[in-house]
């Protein structure tokens, strides 16, 4: 595993490299990608109002159901690009670059940055960026990936500060948090207890000054997370725009409850019903979810405990053994966490574990490499690409009739390349025929999800639910419905308008993600209609003279026609149609005051499927369908709200 110090840059932009390669090659065939997302930066890019607060339309109606970070460097790159499928996917694919070069160099800190240490970061870089969600994430708009990329940060500072018990590390780690939770809320804290535990039980300085520099680093972490919290808290209701998600309009209870406690509870007033059929601790194994992350997941256990192990003896502030704590504990809190919450949970999250499977994987990998002439070292270093190996066929199993040569392959090549390390220790073999086999067993582990990796860059992906690599043997969706989540088209043509996505992205192709929801489906609040150029045309007609050409339920259905148009759509309800923005009275209000135009009906089914959260959507669909005309425009049912 030893790279030279002359070939260790090389080695390193080559990864670089073919990781841009890999994020960015046809990305914008996902066209709007998650539409829901898209048009606040849409909005964002117009309204400097809604790109503050993360508002789903540039007037301001209602905001996303997350803290708006993830919004900001795509918004700002449509700003300056224009609003395309790729000015918002580029930013993302960056971050993914970025947090690759992040972990390497956190590993080779960990290791002391001899030359030893660049192989197993190089290693765990790529491992990353094959992992298939990962693969996934970083080529979507989903706020995701700024969380990866901010924990990433956050991991390699806190490796700087166990260092020499920098306080200056350790507070920009808090920081770095801190901004993953403008990212995606809670999830961004998942780290914080294993961080401070292992900085309390390892950092090179004494204990209250370990413990000073802790709470340091939670005051960065609650002023770089807190402040837009406490801008939005401190405006007024009547001067922004209602926080979706929540019940009450709170930040507050957004993040405490809807994307907080809620997610580990199930208790979410306004979602759609529990998502929790599959939850244990076999979760990040099973057939949703292991073709996504599992692919090195045994490895990464199977090295923590050994590269432990083999640290039992060293120092309290050894560095190796802090990085195993680090990205070990980071693993394994998150992935239980995973596999016990109760509430809202999608394949997609689990990217939130690639960095610390594949930095667990590069440090077990290297403290066992060290020892690699004692049998053990070469015994468990064999053991682990075996069972790398036997785990992938399991996987590929599921996928049968795709590619079907790979999962022998990979098995046959899992098992010579484990009977070559042990051959190389028995006989002795000089050190470049030792780096060779090393080389060579990394490859046939990273095979199989770099082979899932590369299907998922060539497969476009839309919608709000996205999976990574080929569909399963589970067969459409563990729920019965289908697993497509394309948009719906109204009329069956081509999207128009000035934010129309480019040909080949139209949304219409396989999202290779959508589940169903007790055999039906969530309907138009998961999957963004795309208008055709009939119906596009009648709402952009005399829309100066409107604050929203239209309104809809739902804020992915309202999504759909707003990217088309270019134009503000009020996405009643919020995202679920479940949040008690607009209420009836309101809605009236505006329609007497001429500021709504249209009222799209059919976005309104899936909110009636709601378990909990306000009725105020139905109860506006109903009082428009009794009250106003309708006309049918390309299959589009539109109510007139200036007449009645």
């Amino acid at each position: 595993m030893i790279v030279t110090v002359r070939r260790r840059r090389p080695a390193l932009l080559v990864l670089l490299a073919a990781t841009a390669v890999l994020y960015l090659w046809d990305l914008g065939a996902s066209g709007w990608a998650n539409p829901f997302y898209s048009a606040a930066v849409q909005a964002g890019a117009t309204s400097w109002k809604a790109f503050f607060f993360g508002s789903s339309d540039a007037a301001n109606a209602i905001t996303v159901d997350k803290t708006p970070a993830s919004l900001w460097p795509m918004a700002l790159t449509a700003r300056i690009f224009g609003v395309g499928s790729w000015s918002i996917l580029v930013p993302q694919a960056l971050m993914g670059v970025a947090s690759v070069a992040t972990l390497y160099a956190a590993v080779r800190r960990s290791l002391g940055r001899t030359p030893a240490s660049t192989g197993p970061a190089l290693l765990a870089g790529a491992a990353l960026a094959v992992t298939p969600v990962a693969a996934l994430m970083f080529r979507f708009n989903n706020p995701d990936a700024l969380l990866v990329l901010m924990l990433t940060l956050a991991a390699y500072a806190l490796v700087r500060a166990q260092e020499h018990g920098a306080t200056r590390w350790l507070v920009l780690c808090g920081a770095f948090v801190g901004l993953g939770f403008l990212a995606k809320m809670m999830q961004a804290f998942l780290v914080v207890p294993v961080f401070a535990l292992v900085y309390l039980a390892t950092a090179p300085v004494p204990l209250l000054r370990r413990l000073g520099q802790l709470l340091a680093a939670g005051a960065a972490m609650l002023v770089a997370g807190g402040w837009w919290v406490a801008i939005v808290a401190l405006v007024p209701g009547s001067a922004r725009p209602y926080i979706g998600g929540s019940q009450n309009n709170s930040v507050l209870e957004l993040a405490l409850g809807y994307n907080g406690l809620g997610r580990l509870n199930g208790d979410e007033v306004g979602g759609l019903g529990n998502l929790d059929q599959d939850a244990g601790w076999a979760r990040m194994f099973g057939a949703a979810n292991g073709g996504q992350i599992s692919w090195l997941l045994p490895a990464a256990l199977v090295l923590l405990v050994a590269g432990l192990w083999a640290t039992r003896r060293a120092a309290r502030t050894d560095a190796l053994r802090a990085g195993l704590l680090t990205w070990g504990g980071w693993l394994l809190f998150t992935a239980a966490v995973f596999s016990l919450m109760r509430g809202i949970y999608h394949e997609y999250y689990t990217v939130a574990l690639a960095p610390a499977v594949a930095a667990t994987v590069g440090l077990g990998t290297a403290s066992l490499w060290e020892r690699r002439r004692g049998v053990p070292a070469v015994a468990v270093l064999a053991a682990t690409v075996a069972v790398t190996a036997l785990w992938a066929f399991v996987l590929l199993g599921r996928t049968p009739d795709w590619n079907p040569w790979l999962r022998p392959a990979v098995l046959i090549g899992g098992v010579g390349a484990a009977a070559v390390l042990v051959s190389v220790h028995y006989l002795r073999l000089p050190g470049r025929a030792a780096a060779v086999s090393a080389v060579v067993a990394a490859g046939v582990a990273l095979a199989a999800p770099t082979a899932y990796a590369v299907d998922t860059v060539r497969t476009p992906h839309t919608g709000a639910i996205v999976t990574a690599g080929p569909r399963t043997s589970s067969g459409p969706g563990r729920f019965g419905g289908p697993r497509d989540g394309t948009a719906a088209r109204a009329d069956g043509r081509p999207p128009a308008g000035r934010f129309a996505p480019p040909p080949g992205g139209d949304g219409m192709r396989d999202s290779r993600g959508f589940r169903g929801q007790g055999g039906r489906g969530p309907g138009g609040l998961l999957n963004a209609t795309t208008p055709g150029a009939e119906v596009t045309k009648a709402l952009k007609e005399n829309a100066g003279a409107y604050t929203w050409i239209a309104a809809t339920v739902g804020s992915n259905n309202a999504a759909g026609y707003q990217l088309a148009t270019g134009l503000p759509v009020m996405a009643v309800g919020g995202f679920n149609g479940t949040d008690p923005a607009p209420t009836l009275e309101r809605f009236k209000e505006l329609v007497r005051a001429g500021r709504v135009h249209y009222f799209i009906a059919g976005g309104d089914n899936a909110a009636r499927r709601a378990t909990s959260g306000s009725d105020a959507a139905q109860k506006i669909s109903e009082w428009v369908a009794a009250t106003f005309p309708t006309r049918t425009v390309g299959g589009v049912t539109l109510h007139d709200l200036t007449q009645g």
